[in-house]
């Protein structure tokens, strides 16, 4: 019995121990590696996100969505209006200025790409019910069709 208590202790121990790791974004200047594929069409779509999110999500350069959006653009998240045009009407809701294009995108973790999806991982900061500050993964998901991107999902609820 006192084998089996102490089993369990240990194991509470080593659980708290091994509690979550902080979730850490890439580097600025490694990002344009996480570009590179043999398959030149999954790195020109990761070409295509990694530009449209900085930008048009991160330097609010709306006047740039065409570029990269397709007119037909489906949104899945549940707080933006679908097509191009619904979704620069959300952002344009915000009345934010738009800032200078970084070379990077901020808190990025990585990009991956198979078929025609392309999925950013970032950091995302958070507070829990103690107040403490913690880092989990928000994920973005892209589907790009002839150059451009047409549809889009991410870990989004309403608030």
């Amino acid at each position: 019995m006192k084998l089996l208590a102490g089993a369990v202790a240990l194991v509470a121990v080593s659980t708290f121990a091994n509690a979550a790791e902080p979730v850490v974004a890439i580097s600025p200047q490694a990002q344009r590696q996480l570009l590179d594929s043999s398959d030149p069409q999954l790195a020109a779509n990761k070409k295509l996100v990694w530009d449209m999110w900085r930008n048009f999500l991160q330097a609010g350069r709306l006047d740039d969505a065409d570029k990269y959006l397709a007119p037909e653009y489906h949104q899945h998240n549940p707080n933006a209006e679908t097509g191009l045009e619904g979704v620069k009407a959300y952002f344009r809701a915000q009345n934010r200025a738009p800032d200078p294009v970084k070379d990077s995108i901020d808190r990025l973790v990585s990009i991956v790409a198979e078929r025609d999806l392309v999925v950013l991982a970032l950091v995302r900061e958070g507070m829990d019910k103690d107040g403490e500050p913690y880092t989990t993964t928000w994920f973005d998901m892209f589907r790009v069709a002839n150059g451009k991107i047409v549809e889009h999902w991410d870990t989004a609820t309403k608030p």
